[in-house]
């Protein structure tokens, strides 16, 4: 159970396509393993107005499409700790908020008691400096938790002025810029599977490591995210969060401990040893059909798919590429960070495949560490073959119900004031730097077939090795 003080938790934009689909399930998904404090309420925060009944009638038909359902016995209970307050919040006008919260600090549960007050602003981030000092304004910031998300400012000039205003109000330690790729229990396995094993440890260097691969393409289509996405697009909405921050889990420097500053401070650090980007080595894509989407200009100009080769200019990594992909309408979904190792320089056996020994961790579902090895094919002759031997982290023995999805373990983590998965802006301040030569001047974007996987000349980017794949 995380810190069991009494809390209010208010979500903003809890109407909206983000909370339906990823906040009110995994709220849910604490309250069904017990994970939420004894004493809470969860207010849900919009510009229309509904009663406490029909907000909760909104939250169950979530949970009923994106969830696990409400058939069991948690919804009713759950239900009851759901509120709602209407009419807006603005610096002008608070609407109903303040007067609902100072109900529930005042009804039976909490009678008057000192409560941690969490706000979640899931909102596009264009509202994150009003919503900011709005809370400032109406006295609800003091002592207060407060959650972003991604992307925590669109360009470098977007994130300095947001990071100020958010530092008017808020102090650093209250603040929790979520990057759901951090949740992941396979991107966590990547510090724990290195620090934690030393036949690891010993390769995690240039000496072994021939590239690095972070591969997140996807089948699905932009669906009903169709004004977001074509103000975003994939360098914004994947490369710069996501893909850039598994990267300093990848190239990070083994940090004093574990805690969430001496954590933070080793992924930032590397993070600042992240080359910028050259824009020769990035191939930007927008599927055929794109501009067909409802709500999509005709003439737009939005990636739909980048692949990009980054480099590390530390002692460990230098010259080593870190390789990444992501893309929608693609022929194949994966979420995939893989070790490749250098094959031997001497030795008896040539002509060793070229992916023939790897290690990769499958970020998607419950995850997964795959191992790659190059052995010999059963039967006469000295052939090779490559094999794999794969652990399920589904498998791994559990007493407590078995790992959170990404978006529970990151709202766990709040609640319990941790802040070792979330973002600092020492680090976010450089990865804008480091994005800045690719987006002042982008390259031009190729078309592809959906279906496919991206344009063909992203493949040059991951040679000699290829993308790798663990079943080939």
């Amino acid at each position: 159970m995380a810190d069991d003080t009494p809390t209010v938790f208010v979500l903003f934009g809890s109407t909206g396509d983000l909370a339906k689909r990823m906040v009110l399930p995994a709220f849910f998904e604490l309250a069904h393993r017990d994970l939420l404090p004894a004493r809470w309420r969860l207010i849900g925060n919009g510009r229309g107005q509904r009663t406490d009944d029909e907000f909760r009638d909104h939250v169950k038909d979530a949970l009923d499409e994106f969830g696990t359902g409400t058939d069991n016995d948690t919804w009713r209970t759950f239900a009851e700790n759901l509120r709602f307050a209407g009419g807006g919040f603005t610096a002008d006008d608070p609407g109903a908020l303040p007067d609902v919260i100072d109900e529930v600090r005042n009804d039976d549960d909490f009678d008057g008691d000192d409560v941690q007050l969490v706000h979640y602003i899931a909102l596009p981030p264009a509202t994150f400096t009003d919503y900011t000092r709005a809370l400032g304004e109406h006295g609800l910031a003091e002592g207060s938790r407060v959650v972003y998300e991604k992307p925590f400012g669109t360009s470098q000039k977007a994130f300095e002025q947001l990071d100020a205003a958010v530092h008017e109000v808020f102090d650093e330690q209250q603040v929790y810029r979520i990057d759901h790729f951090l949740g992941k229990e396979s991107t966590q396995n990547l510090h724990i599977l290195r620090f934690a094993n030393g036949m690891f440890a010993g390769l995690w260097n240039r000496e072994h490591v021939e590239q690095v691969q972070i591969d997140v393409p996807e089948t699905l289509d932009i669906d009903d995210r169709a004004e977001f996405y074509d103000a975003t697009g994939a360098v914004l909405d994947m490369l710069v969060t996501h893909l850039f921050q598994v990267a300093a889990e990848v190239a990070m420097e083994p940090p004093i401990s574990l805690g969430a500053d001496d954590l933070q401070s080793a992924r930032e650090s590397v993070i600042a040893a992240f080359r910028p980007i050259d824009t020769d080595e990035v191939v930007l894509g927008q599927y055929r059909g794109y501009r067909e989407t409802e709500g999509i200009a005709d003439d737009s100009t939005t990636d739909t798919y980048v692949a990009a080769r980054m480099w590390v200019d530390t002692d460990r990594w230098r010259d080593v590429p870190f390789v990444m992909r992501t893309g929608k309408m693609l022929g194949a979904s994966a979420q995939r960070v893989t070790l490749v190792f250098r094959r031997p320089d001497d030795g008896p056996i040539k002509h060793l495949p070229a992916n023939g020994a790897a290690l990769t961790f499958d970020l998607s579902g419950d995850g997964a560490i795959d191992v790659t090895l190059t052995v010999k094919k059963p039967g006469p002759g000295e052939d090779l073959t490559v094999g794999h031997l794969e652990l399920p982290l589904e498998t791994v023995a559990t007493s407590d119900g078995g790992g959170l999805s990404p978006y529970s373990r990151l709202l766990y983590d709040v609640l319990d004031g941790d802040r070792s998965l979330f973002t600092r802006p020492d680090g976010l301040a450089h990865v804008w730097e480091v994005a800045a030569p690719l987006l002042d001047n982008p390259p031009a974007i190729a078309p592809y077939e959906a279906g496919s996987m991206g344009p063909g000349a992203a493949d040059d980017l991951a040679a000699p090795v290829g993308w790798f794949t663990t079943t080939s």
